[in-house]
């Protein structure tokens, strides 16, 4: 099931509880429903379900505060068409929220600064952005390492836009929309990705099928779930940020041992 079709029936899920207990008990006492009291009762359970399934923390925030949200915004009596239009730009801005499961998250100098000396210290001459947003990484690491080729991929048409304005005078630098499943890593010796844990799993299996041999993959705060980072550097800046680095022959092998230990546990379906 696609992560936005799991959020939703999630979120059915405790609107449908909350409703199946207070509709009968009102409806014995012929009272109309309390909504503000319901809409409470239903972000509360809302947020036991996301986190028994144990969701990202700002997916269990999502669903405590959508319910009593709505109610409250109902109260104020806005046109249809101004949610229309906040939906429509929520999409612009956050696609890759409701596609993937991987919000907007921006990188700073201070990561950009630690990128650029591991690339200095590589060698790397074409790095690659999966996410890059508004190019809040891509700047001024192109800024740094003007001999390098620094690209970006972002899927949320608005912040595209915007990262390519930002971007429209860096000779190399270069922000592309489009699907990063899509996008082959072949071509780059060092992917740089600050997502969020749900796509981390699959990312490393393309990172281990697709990067060259000298390449590396670093993923910021969010380590692969199956594999032990070959290095971890600390940025040292007020988020405590941290670079998840993997070589693919580091993947692979850590990639083929996992799954075998599946399927010596019975766990793989395969």
């Amino acid at each position: 099931m696609p992560a936005s079709s799991r959020q939703l029936a999630l979120q059915f899920a405790a609107v449908l509880l909350v409703l199946s207990l207070a509709w009968p008990y009102y409806g014995m006492k012929a009272e109309l429903l309390p909504w503000d009291q319901v809409a409470l009762a239903i972000g509360a359970t809302a947020l036991v379900f996301a986190t028994l399934s144990r969701q990202a923390w700002w997916w269990r925030l999502i669903h405590a505060c959508f319910a009593p949200l709505a109610w409250a915004v109902a109260q104020l009596d806005i046109a249809p068409g101004w949610f229309l239009l906040a939906f429509i730009l929520m999409l612009l801005v956050y696609r890759g929220a409701v596609s993937g499961q991987v919000p907007l998250y921006l990188s700073n100098r201070e990561t950009a600064a630690a990128l650029a000396d591991l690339a200095r210290e590589r060698g790397s001459r074409r790095i690659l952005d999966l996410g890059a947003g508004i190019g809040s990484l891509q700047a001024p690491l192109a800024r740094a390492l003007p001999e390098v080729r620094v690209d970006g991929l972002e899927n949320a048409p608005l912040t595209w836009l915007l990262g390519r304005l930002r971007l429209s005078g860096q000779a190399n630098a270069a922000l592309r929309y489009g699907d990063m499943w899509r996008t082959d890593l072949a071509g780059h010796d060092l992917v740089y990705t600050f997502l969020s844990p749900e796509p981390m799993d699959w990312l490393g299996q393309k990172a281990a099928a697709e990067l060259p041999a000298d390449g590396l993959l670093v993923s910021n705060s969010f380590p692969v779930p199956w594999a032990e980072a070959d290095r971890i550097i600390e940025v040292g800046d007020r988020r405590r940020t941290r670079l998840y680095c993997y070589t693919p022959e580091s993947l692979r092998t850590q990639l083929a041992a996992a799954v075998a230990a599946e399927d010596a546990s019975g766990d793989n379906p395969a």
